[in-house]
């Protein structure tokens, strides 16, 4: 996982935690089979792929409302 994609993903979900679970979440998914939002190169891994997809807006986070 490369620092410089952490830390520009972390600007847009500054929540260490709710990101470390985006992040997770998606990773799973892509472990299953699922195709990458984004024109991944080879020597990404998923999460690289993860969190680049949250810095290009193709994963965003949505609250919900509290009941």
């Amino acid at each position: 996982m490369k620092n410089d994609l952490v830390e520009k993903a972390a600007e847009i979900v500054p929540d260490p935690l709710v990101l470390i679970n985006l992040v997770s979440k998606r990773v799973g998914q892509l472990n299953k089979g699922r195709s990458p939002l984004i024109d991944a190169l080879p020597s990404m891994g998923f999460a690289d792929i993860a969190l680049t997809e949250i810095i290009e807006g193709k994963i965003k986070l949505i609250e919900k409302p509290e009941s």
